[in-house]
């Protein structure tokens, strides 16, 4: 896929949520709720700024990121469903445990 946001967009797959609770109910795909967790693949150059200079991004490609329920856009890219939202609609990004960074 050849594919570059513009400005301060982000490009997004969702990640598909447990398919079951923890206590072993198996969740109905009627009763599920679209994922708030996704994966970035790919940023805009940024934004310019008062003074004219280029602001970079916060988030990167392969990141991972919380955004709200109802952020960006549903696009359709080689067959998958994604998402393209500006970087202001991402809530956080999801880091890795320190356990998990020395195992890796």
């Amino acid at each position: 896929m050849k594919f570059r946001p513009l400005h301060d967009r982000v490009l997004v797959r969702r990640i598909a949520a447990e398919e079951k609770t923890a206590g072993g109910i198996i969740i109905p795909d009627n009763a599920k709720e679209k994922p708030q967790e996704g994966e970035v693949l790919a940023v805009g150059t940024g934004t310019i700024n008062d003074k004219g200079d280029l602001r970079p991004l916060d988030v990167k490609a392969g990141d991972r990121i919380l955004f709200g329920k109802w952020s960006g856009t549903e696009v359709k890219i080689d067959g998958e469903e994604l998402l393209i939202m500006k970087e202001s609609d991402v809530m956080g990004i999801v880091e890795a445990p320190a356990a998990a960074k020395k195992a890796a």
